[in-house]
């Protein structure tokens, strides 16, 4: 078993948000072949997101002021995505396989989220298969 506290997590600075990874492949804090789990924060100081999508991934609201979320075309690319949905803390978001995703938030926002995914991650284009 690992111990992990989240406070002693360093915060990756990546395009769109910050992680503190926890449990994967590279960089986290406890290693795994099976699955990835971190946490995300979403402000201005990490600029905006691209639109994203993983194999399937499970979000957890932590915080959020006036964040939304877009989703929707699994075929199409990221263009297809629907209207804005507002997020709340303590909101589970369950993203199918494939589904293109992306966070957002109005100006002085942020979103801040538990992620998990299988280890599979990130398709940042054409699916394979």
């Amino acid at each position: 078993m690992n111990l992990i506290l989240r406070n002693q997590l360093p915060i990756r600075p990546l395009p769109g948000r910050g992680i503190q990874l926890v449990a994967g492949k590279e960089n986290a804090a406890s290693q795994s072949n099976l699955v990835t789990m971190g946490f995300a924060h979403y402000s201005a100081e990490y600029g905006p997101m691209a639109p994203h999508r993983h194999a399937e991934e499970i979000v957890f609201v932590l915080d959020s002021d006036r964040s939304t979320v877009r989703h929707g075309g699994f075929g199409d690319g990221p263009d297809a995505l629907g209207e804005p949905l507002a997020l709340e803390r303590d909101m589970i978001l369950h993203f199918p396989e494939n589904e293109w995703h992306v966070f957002e938030y109005a100006e002085g926002g942020h979103l801040t989220i538990a992620f998990f995914y299988p280890s599979a991650g990130v398709y940042t284009g054409q699916v394979k298969g």
